[in-house]
């Protein structure tokens, strides 16, 4: 290999050891938000190091139909238990996301070379180097590479990538008339990588439509079969509509499914918003996206994207309409422009694409900056095109290695024999010779430039402590932010500063939960609740929609707090008393598992005042409600370890009577996580153990025995 051959592969080595440097503080980092509430699975069965607990928590996810296995597989390189450090975890992302780069690099190189036939393949190699470095090092992807959860995101690019590499290895070998070694890519590509992002996240079924895409943009030109010889058309054409058009169909018309019941039948009562709102708010949300994109910057918004007001119609906010039709123009454009510009037309529809599971009619949250990962990967493909001399319009000059023409700079041009006016052919000449050595600068400016706000930026999630108080300062609309930072200060023996940071926000947002609840842990620290907060609590308690785990969470650490209360107002009847307020709330009673926690928190809640009768009265609703073991063995255990053991039982005989109403699981992983815990008899074995245990406390107590 020459050192011209050589150059890309040592410059992209030179952006991946920048991208290390650049990423390196934030190693440091630790665990954040759905950190907890999906990690901790690594220890709910015990270590996983049988093959009992393996199967167990393989098909334990529940973050989608799928239940993300393969993502749940990844994390038990880095651990088998919980709880755990988080470096390796960061760690294994940061190699994933350096992988994907590569991956990247080697794909835009392949697209590249099968798309622009007449040009230096140098160029197109420098070209991908370049636009898989742009990506690499974009501060964006910050918080996807260094939030633990979101390997979840990342690993659905990976196998797109593979996937994409595999198929047009396949089509390159068809075009070759190698037939079964061409179809057999294919299939590799299209089913099995397709197969694999969907078992690491649903949006890997993403894959089919991106590969179309790219066929119908870049590829057209190069179509398979084109010589005439033998039948790799019909192979092809046969492959694709089995492998790429019919999921692409399936996915297209499951998102129209969700938004036609989504606008008859309505959605969630724990989302603030319509799913017609969800439609007119999602094309702001993408131009929010596309500006963070294209004008990177250190800090964002971060993990909190509850600042998001929905869009309740084309004139409110005033940004819906403009972002609606900026929208369809771009993707209108870049259809009917794809002849002329493919590249671009291709990058353009490549990430509204990859961008139409997450952000269009299923009623996920409305913003979270790592949706952008996949989708954006081969948003800077054409202007890394344009800085290396390749030529984006297929109207532009063509650049050839050594064809006849005029060398200029260091840039061959064909002459073209429209071109008489050697003044004019001067001119164009000059202006090619300065671009020559701006492109290059620019390409340099631009890379280290990403480095430095990268590096900013993982500083920042380096240090837990400071990220947490500029995230406030950074969304001082959002709940969440406000409510995390003043948990830090509370943490870092500041409450006063917490009540500064909550008092003004929970008086904009009342119906906001998490900040009230903080508000009165950071006052009670500070010694005494006034009777504003408390009537403010109650307030939040009766309107909140969507808590998730906060309640149980932070009334379970009030009552046992309030054995001995830090403040006079952290008592049982107060505590009580804001229980109460959730009847009145017609959001959390709408749904049967925060209804189930109230119930829970109820009985927890007499059992510490010493009625035990009451808690197993409110222990069966929780379990009238919706039957479920867990549920059922950690209350009976509850009533056992707080002097109750014949309650305990009690319980666990109601839960036999009740279990024939617990409804069937649903499709996908949690009947499969069903059936493994019968096949391994989980529950009885679980049940028998806990019985045991009663019933030999219960004999103590009678006979008096320690």
């Amino acid at each position: 290999m020459g050192k011209r051959q050589a150059l890309p592969a040592f410059l992209f080595l030179l952006v991946l050891t920048l991208a290390l440097v650049a990423y390196m503080p934030g190693l440091n980092g630790g665990f954040l938000f759905d950190d907890f509430g999906n990690l901790p699975a690594l220890g709910a069965g015990g270590p996983v190091d049988h093959w009992p607990t393996f199967w167990r928590y393989i098909t334990s996810g529940t973050a989608d139909p799928i239940g993300r296995p393969l993502t749940l597989l990844s994390f038990l390189l880095d651990a088998r238990d919980w709880p755990a450090a988080p470096y390796p975890f960061i760690r294994t992302n940061l190699i994933l996301h350096l992988f994907n780069s590569v991956l990247l690099a080697w794909l835009l190189r392949r697209l590249g070379r099968v798309s622009f036939f007449e040009v230096d393949q140098h160029r197109i190699d420098m070209a991908a180097v370049l636009g898989a470095g742009f990506w690499l090092l974009h501060p964006l992807f910050v918080s996807t590479t260094l939030y633990i959860v979101q390997r979840e995101a990342m690993l659905p690019a990976t196998f797109t990538l593979l996937g994409l590499l595999s198929w047009l290895r396949g089509r390159s070998a068809l075009q070759c008339e190698r037939n079964f070694s061409g179809l057999l890519w294919i299939v590799l590509g299209l089913g099995g990588c397709t197969v694999m992002g969907i078992l690491s996240k649903a949006n890997g079924i993403l894959l089919p439509a991106l590969a179309l895409v790219i066929e119908y943009t870049l590829l057209r030109t190069n179509p398979v079969g084109r010589s005439g010889f033998g039948n790799q058309r019909l192979i092809y054409r046969n492959t694709m509509a089995l492998l790429a058009w019919l999921p692409t169909t399936v996915l297209a018309s499951y998102l129209l499914e969700q938004g036609w019941l989504g606008l008859t039948r309505g959605i969630s009562a724990l989302r603030p918003w319509t799913m017609g709102q969800r439609l007119l708010t999602e094309p702001r949300v993408l131009m929010d996206y596309l500006a963070l994109l294209w004008l990177p910057r250190p800090f964002t918004p971060g993990l909190f994207n509850d600042h998001i007001q929905p869009s309740i119609s084309l004139w409110s906010p005033g940004t819906t309409m403009p972002s609606l039709v900026a929208l369809a123009g771009l993707i209108v454009g870049a259809c009917m422009l794809r002849r002329r510009w493919p590249a671009v037309a291709l990058a353009t529809l490549f990430y509204f694409v990859g961008m139409s599971l997450e952000s269009s009619t299923v009623a996920l949250e409305l913003f979270f900056e790592h949706r952008n990962y996949l989708p954006a990967m081969l948003m800077f493909w054409p202007l890394a095109l344009w800085l290396c001399g390749v030529p984006v319009s297929t109207h532009s000059p063509v650049i050839t290695p050594r064809r006849a023409g005029s060398v200029h700079g260091g840039l061959e041009v064909e002459a073209s024999p429209k071109t008489t006016d050697r003044h004019r052919f001067a001119a164009q000449m000059k202006q090619l010779n300065i671009w020559s050595i701006a492109k290059p600068a620019i390409a340099v400016f631009l890379v280290l430039g990403l480095g430095l706000i990268t590096r900013a930026r993982t500083e920042l999630w380096g240090s837990t402590h400071e990220q947490t108080l500029l995230w406030a300062m950074l969304n001082p609309d959002s709940p969440r932010a406000l409510a995390n930072a003043a948990i830090t200060e509370m943490e870092t023996g500041a409450p006063a500063n917490a009540v500064a940071l909550l008092k003004p926000a929970l008086a904009k947002s009342p119906e906001q939960v998490q900040l009230a609840l903080n508000l009165f842990s950071a006052q009670c620290q500070l010694g005494s609740v006034d009777l504003i907060t408390l009537t403010a609590v109650h307030t939040a308690l009766r309107t909140t929609r969507d808590p998730g785990s906060l309640l149980v969470n932070w009334f379970g650490q009030a009552t046992s707090q309030a054995e001995h209360p830090p403040c006079q107002q952290m008592t049982y009847d107060t505590l009580a008393w804001l229980l109460n307020a959730i009847h009145d709330n017609p959001f959390l009673m709408a749904v049967p598992g925060r209804q189930q926690d109230m119930y829970y928190l109820q009985g927890q809640l007499a059992l510490h005042q010493g009625h035990a009768d009451l808690a197993l009265i409110d222990f069966n609703r929780a379990l009238d409600v919706e039957a479920n073991e867990s549920i059922a063995l950690e209350q009976a255990a509850l009533l056992g370890s707080m002097g109750s053991p014949r309650l305990g039982l009690a319980h666990l005989d109601h839960y036999e009577m009740v279990r024939k109403l617990t409804p069937t699981p649903e499709l996908g992983m949690p009947r499969i996580h069903a059936w493994v815990l019968q096949r391994e008899q989980y529950w009885p074995k679980e049940m028998a153990h806990l019985r045991a245990v009663l019933n030999e406390d219960a004999n103590r107590q009678i006979t008096g025995k320690p």
